[in-house]
């Protein structure tokens, strides 16, 4: 099927459902500035808080009108399992998308946008589409799969566009994953590994070796613009990567979005940005401001980055670069974390070594090393006097850790 043709039947569905006949002014926060909802990656389908949160901001159940996009995943033709439940691919992603939102009381509909329709960010009906929606959905894959379909040498397609304008207006933008990626500002990550990251320092470009650090200057949407952003953080042992990235591009802070959890931003391009953390794990923000970056015998080096940990309901002020809990203040006395620690980028070491290390205040350090050992890194997180750990049962929040790397 043609663009053209796909578009036109998939617009003749939505105009059937009175979908596009809802006017943009319907949205009630015209004047507030728009919001995002930024997860890490592996968002569950009974994550209730975030799914939750979105149809909230775009107007709640029963009024919430979200479009699904897609443009991350293959294509059907990619796909050998297209047209059975095992598919992965853009069409059958949104289909599963629109359903669970329409589980969570929105109405939602695919924007049928992807690589082998690129031509359809650029289609009035499309628009005309994007236009009566409350709300966006950006789903996971490739975000450089998002800067071809979406974007035009940089520039805005027309229904990037419109989404931007709706967000102005009031909108909610989510995504996860690559769709919470391709959010960015300036020096997008492209990929990358903790290890050879620290090792080889950065590059602009999209390279096929996923471990090389790669990242777009030009950015992604520029959506969020608060710091650099990565994902699947702690899972991943993304840390390393993100420290190393900020410090070559010049940036003073990194938001680490853990998986199945959101950094909720309100007041978009307001000036009066306010955020917040849904979810199961954490989101991390990585404080350059006072760090310094060496090279030292040909190996690069770092000290003194500040390392915040904000879970579930804790608010973060960009602005005076504070967090606020509403968790008690933990001033545990179990014994000290082992240290040092085997495989310091490994899944979620890094974050449990500085959990154990902000609750027990009579430790002053935990240290690891990479499992690659040609040449080993140490990463080495430590406490200082304003170092301050809350706590609502399992769920631990900190902030004033620091990290250095050698």
């Amino acid at each position: 099927m043609s663009t053209r043709s796909l578009v036109t039947v998939f617009t003749s569905v939505v105009v059937a459902a009175g979908v596009l006949a809802a006017p943009a002014a319907a949205h009630s926060r015209l004047a507030s500035g728009g919001s995002l909802v930024l997860v890490g990656g592996g968002l569950s389908d009974d994550n209730a808080a975030i799914y939750g949160d979105i149809v909230r901001l775009a107007g709640g159940p029963g009024r919430a009108r979200i479009g699904i996009v897609t443009a991350a995943s293959s294509v059907p033709s990619e796909d050998p399992d297209a047209g059975t439940p095992d598919c992965n691919n853009s069409v059958c992603n949104g289909d599963y998308y629109a359903e669970l939102f329409r589980g969570y009381g929105a109405e939602a509909q695919w924007i049928p946008i992807d690589l082998d329709h690129q031509a359809a960010a650029d289609d009035p009906a499309v628009v005309a589409q994007v236009n009566s929606l409350t709300g966006f959905f950006f789903g996971g894959g490739d975000q450089f799969r998002y800067v071809t379909t979406m974007m035009r040498n940089g520039a805005d397609s027309a229904v990037l566009a419109a989404i931007r304008a709706r967000l102005r207006a009031g909108a909610v933008v989510a995504g996860t994953s690559a769709g919470a990626q391709i959010q960015a500002g300036r020096d997008m990550l492209t990929g990358g590994e903790s290890y050879e990251s620290l090792r080889d320092g950065s590059e602009p470009g999209y390279f096929d070796d996923a471990s090389k650090l790669g990242y777009l200057p030009d950015g992604g949407f520029g959506f969020f613009r608060a710091g650099l952003l990565d994902t699947h953080f702690s899972a991943r042992g993304r840390a390393g990567r993100s420290l190393r990235l900020a410090a070559d591009t010049g940036h003073d802070r990194v938001f680490g979005l853990d998986e199945n959890t959101a950094l909720e931003v309100t007041g978009v391009g307001t000036g009066r940005e306010t955020m917040r953390v849904f979810g199961t794990a954490a989101v991390h923000v990585l404080d350059l401001r006072s760090a310094r970056a060496a090279v030292r015998g040909g190996r690069w080096q770092l000290r003194d980055a500040g390392w915040t940990r904000l879970t579930a309901g804790d608010r973060y002020d960009a602005e005076r670069w504070r967090m606020t809990s509403d968790k008690t203040r933990d001033h545990g006395t179990a014994p000290c974390p082992a240290s040092p620690v085997a495989d310091v980028f490994g899944p979620h070491t890094l974050d449990t070594s500085g959990v154990a290390l902000a609750v027990q205040r009579r430790c002053r350090s935990v240290s690891g090393t990479t499992a690659e050992q040609a040449p080993a890194f140490t990463v080495e997180v430590s406490r200082r006097g304003d170092t301050a750990a809350f706590r609502a049962g399992d769920v631990v929040s900190f902030s004033g850790l620091r990290i250095a790397i050698s």
